[in-house]
Parts: structure tokens; sequence; C-alpha cells
């Protein structure tokens, strides 16, 4: 195996912080959406908006352990750059190589955030379905 250089944790910056990012947006659009229907809720309680309630409260959850794992993943690229300045090139390599796969937990979780999200969503235009007329 290559020695690993201060480049090489450093090449993941950029894809850490886009992730982060987005890991971001999502959590902002959910929070609004959770205080919409919150809004809703108390105005009339129904058995759909408390699901679609606590379909977003797991949502968030898993939003936030991703952004815990990605920002744990930064965290450990930094610490990796800074082994390898003074000269600690195993601890580099093992605390890079933790920081890979806290990057991986943090993608997988967003996948099972992703196919959540998608499920919901079919399951709210499953009503339409059902309404839909005959001569579309």
């Amino acid at each position: 195996m290559e020695t690993l250089t201060l480049t090489t944790p450093a090449l993941l910056f950029s894809a850490i912080s886009l992730i982060l990012l987005a890991y971001t947006n999502r959590f902002l659009t959910i929070a609004q959406l959770v205080r919409s229907l919150h809004a809703q809720y108390k105005s009339d309680p129904t058995h759909i908006l408390y699901g679609q309630i606590d379909n977003l409260r797991k949502r968030i959850y898993l939003i936030k352990s991703m952004q815990v794992y990605g920002v744990g993943s930064l965290l450990l690229c930094v610490v990796s750059m800074f082994l390898i300045y003074v000269g600690k090139n195993l601890a580099a390599e093992l605390i890079f190589g933790l920081g890979l796969l806290m990057l991986i937990i943090s993608l997988t979780i967003s996948i099972w955030e992703i196919v959540i999200s998608v499920k919901a969503l079919n399951l709210h235009i499953s009503d339409l379905e059902k309404d839909k007329p005959d001569s579309v």
C-alpha cells in the first residue's frame, strides 16, 4: 500500500461538504413540512396527518444520523491529515480508513432515507390512483 499524503484525505473535503449541504437541505425541507403538517393536525386531527408526521420524524432521525456520520468523516479526514503532518503514517491510515467507513455509513443511511421517502410519496399518490377518472 502506498503511503498517504496530505492531499489524499483533502480530496474528500469538497465531496463531503457537498453531501453535508444536501443533507442540510433535506433536513430544512422536512422541518418546514413538519411545521405545516403540525398546524394542519392542530386544526383538523386526522390519522393520515399523524402518520405523515410520524414518517417525517423517522426521516429526521435518519438525516441527523447521516449528518453525524458525515461530519465525523470530515473530522477524521482532518485528523488523518494532522497525523500525516506529524509523521504518524500508520495512525493516519487507520484514521483515514475510519473516516471512509463513516462516509460509507452516512451514504448507506441516505439510501435508507430515500427509500422511506419514496414509499411515503407512493402512498400519498395512491389516493389519486383510486380516484382517477376512467377517461384519463
